[in-house]
């Protein structure tokens, strides 16, 4: 892992990986006192999921997010040639965190259905899986910008609901995935 990355001209110091998506890698850095996320885009392969161009597809997402209005990290800026972008980092639990911990609140739920209602009358779907969620003082954050048109199958009631508490689902990933 690189020590250090840059955002256009800008140097981030790298502390850690937060995690590795369909799109790609999101680490913690740090420029001075201030801490964010920098997600560099991959190009590995997946298997369930086709992608075009994805920077683009990360700020026209970004843009469509936002003027829906749902709750998520700004997008500080972008790096079109080396594929990076810098979010406002939003520190806290993950919502799959706090499943794995019994500690999931009706709160989390009513705030991801208060998205949805925002959401479907939008002809979108978010990527509802508990890792893409962030509960800091009580606000969840969705933390990706991936969204979809709307599709039933794929929506929070029928997809999404599978993974927010222990189901056999959630459990039978767990096991897979050594998290």
């Amino acid at each position: 892992m690189e020590k250090a990355m840059f955002v256009n001209e800008t140097e981030y110091q790298i502390i850690k990986l937060l995690g590795k998506g369909k799109g790609g890698y999101s680490y913690l850095a740090k420029n001075g006192n201030h801490q964010y996320v920098l997600k560099q885009i991959h190009h590995e392969p997946c298997d369930y999921y086709q992608f075009g161009n994805k920077i683009e597809a990360e700020l026209r997402d970004y843009k469509r997010l936002s003027d829906i209005g749902i709750t998520m990290p700004k997008m500080l800026d972008v790096d079109v040639e080396k594929e990076r972008i810098l979010k406002e980092y939003i520190e806290g639990d993950t919502v799959y965190d706090m499943v794995l911990q019994d500690k999931i609140t009706e709160n989390c739920l009513k705030q991801v259905k208060e998205m949805c209602n925002l959401l479907y009358p939008a002809n979108t779907n978010i990527d509802y899986f508990p890792t893409n969620f962030v509960l800091q003082e009580g606000i969840l954050y969705y933390i990706d910008y991936e969204c979809n048109d709307y599709m039933e199958e794929w929506n929070f009631e029928n997809w999404g609901i599978k993974y927010w508490s222990k189901t056999d689902e959630f459990l039978k990933y767990v096991e897979n995935n050594n998290h």
